[in-house]
């Protein structure tokens, strides 16, 4: 293979017109196309193994039919219209109608709980919620203290506060004059999980599509081929699912694979073989999943898949070689993040892979490791991974959020003048390859989710047991890191018992927060580290789990913290 790195890096170019529409990109420009309107845009099958196939055709005057609706509700260009729905074909038709009325689609998982949920659709002011009967309960006991929230459209929803998603489309037009859309006004407004407080808003515009494409496009082995069929299990209301997989797959007019359930081994495999799936993304942990339950696939699958790529954590040694001896196919590792997604990764038949980086910088992005001060660090320093503002050749990245929704202040804390802050620790060899060292916070990934601590840690001080709490990160070799919270008891709990007191405390998240984010381990503590100013040291937690699983943990003095309980 000839190393084409610096080729493609250098003479790539960004073309950004003044007019963009991501639902007119993704959607209505196939559809507007007699060679192209029949063509499939999705493949859908239920957990019941129901199926359907929808045309961009289709796709397009459904979408035109909420649109109107939509506009019959009072939505105007720039209100927050949150999607709580799953891998549906109504969550494509959601988002490309809400495109095309110039309003904000707020993506919202159907595994959060009514707190997380109230939230969020209480900081971005949502106007209308669309939801299905799996995330019904939890948004209905979320509304009463939603004040901005107006409409509510419900799919399989039996209750009288909610308009029915077929009844409201039978009334309206498939046919829709769409708003026309800066490639800079916002388009997405996606919830990412701090260290401290509320989870932020990051306000992503039109033009961030585009932005994406370079890293997709090399990760996915050159995407489009012919023939080429997309799925993923990544939840299309998170960055992953979005923008790694279901936006660029439309946007090049390429079949996508959406299916509802929980995600299994032997499901996956099932559905890369009936759609002859050629393109994925897969997390770490379904690889590992997939590896460990069905070692030898080509003796059970005709597989038709060329490309892999994953995120979310790293591959690892063992994942890595199981697909290229058992799969036939080099993974591609990418880095990126909510508020610029995107950045670093590989791709394997035009540059080389060196086993256990990062990779390099996608073409169109201009990155660095910067130091506290805002400064580049020498080759092979450690310093924080920042994505510049303007390219290498001055222009304008548009994979770069707009800011945090309403919260100037931590917009201008992401910047170090042009550099914008990914919040990760690398370092950079004589190559350019980049090499990872842990977050530069304490916000942590599990299983491919992204989990910040604060808003766990504000859920758990609502019970009255806890006086005070730290969530960290604690090592698994199955999904990267699992959430671990040390908590001080408050006095008239100390003699609880600990084991119900447990099972207590992770129910009481599970109810309120997603599935994902409740602690899987507690430890009980007198105290927890501190600095002088009051601040909780969670890296002192974090390096005591480090340390216990590999073995190097040392005695804690009495001065840091008092022992466990």
């Amino acid at each position: 293979m000839i190393d084409q790195y610096q080729s493609l890096y250098e003479s790539f170019r960004w073309t950004v017109p003044t007019n963009l529409n991501i639902g007119h990109e993704c959607c209505h420009r196939w559809a507007n196309s007699s060679a192209d309107a029949r063509r499939i845009a999705l493949f859908f099958e239920s957990e019941t193994g129901a199926r359907e196939v929808w045309t961009y055709e289709r796709l397009a005057a459904t979408a035109n039919q909420l649109a109107n609706g939509l506009t019959r509700m009072g939505v105007r260009p720039g209100d927050r219209v949150a999607v709580i729905l799953g891998q549906r074909p109504e969550t494509i038709v959601a988002h490309i109608a809400i495109y095309s009325v110039g309003a904000v689609v707020l993506p919202l998982s159907s595994l959060f709980g009514p707190e997380a949920l109230e939230q969020r659709l209480k900081d971005a002011e949502s106007k209308v919620a669309i939801f299905d009967d799996v995330s019904g309960p939890n948004v209905l006991g979320a509304i009463s203290r939603c004040p901005a929230l107006k409409q509510l459209i419900g799919i399989d929803v039996a209750d009288e506060r909610v308009i029915h998603w077929k009844s409201l489309l039978l009334r309206q037009s498939s046919s829709f004059k769409a708003f026309t859309t800066r490639s800079s006004d916002p388009a997405l407004l996606l919830y990412t999980s701090g260290t401290t407080g509320a989870p932020k808003g990051a306000l992503l515009p039109h033009s961030v599509l585009l932005g994406n494409l370079p890293g997709f496009v090399a990760s996915q082995n050159w995407f489009p081929q012919p023939g080429d069929v997309f799925w993923s299990p990544a939840d299309w209301s998170w960055t992953g699912g979005l923008m790694d997989a279901l936006l660029p797959s439309l946007y090049f007019g390429q079949p996508i694979v959406g299916s509802k359930g929980r995600f299994s081994a032997e499901r996956a495999f099932e559905i890369l073989e009936r759609y002859q799936v050629t393109n994925t993304f897969l997390f770490p942990t379904a690889l590992k999943q997939m590896m460990k339950a069905v070692p030898l696939p080509k003796d059970r699958y005709k597989l038709k898949l060329r490309c892999i790529m994953s995120a979310g954590e790293s591959v690892g040694e063992t994942v890595f070689k199981w697909c290229e001896e058992a799969l036939g196919i080099t993974p591609n590792e990418m880095f990126g993040q909510t508020e610029m997604n995107y950045l670093i990764g590989n791709s394997h038949l035009k540059w080389p892979a060196k086993p256990g980086s990062m990779g390099k910088p996608y073409p169109g992005h201009n990155l660095t490791v910067i130091d506290e001060e805002g400064k580049p660090v020498a080759i092979g320093e450690i310093g924080e991974i920042a994505l510049n503002r303007n390219d290498m050749h001055g222009h304008p990245d548009p994979i770069l959020f707009l800011g945090y929704w309403r919260n100037e202040e931590a917009t201008i804390t992401k910047f170090s003048g042009n550099w914008c802050r990914t919040g990760d620790l690398a370092k950079v060899d004589q190559d350019g390859y980049y090499w990872y060292e842990g977050r530069a916070d304490d916000v942590f990934k599990s299983s491919g989710y992204r989990i910040g601590p604060g808003e766990i840690e504000n859920c758990l001080l609502d019970h009255p047991a806890v006086a005070n709490v730290a969530v960290v990160p604690k090592p698994d070799l199955e999904r990267g890191a699992v959430v671990k919270a040390f908590i001080v008891l408050t006095p008239e709990h100390q003699g609880t018992n600990r084991h119900k007191l447990t099972d207590e405390l992770q129910e009481h998240v599970k109810t309120r927060l997603a599935p994902y984010e409740y602690p899987k381990d507690i430890e009980y503590l007198e105290a927890l580290p501190m600095t002088t100013t009051g601040k909780i040291q969670r890296r002192v937690l974090r390096q005591l789990e480090i340390g216990r699983a590999n073995g190097t943990a040392k005695n804690i003095k009495k001065s840091v913290f008092t022992n466990p309980i």
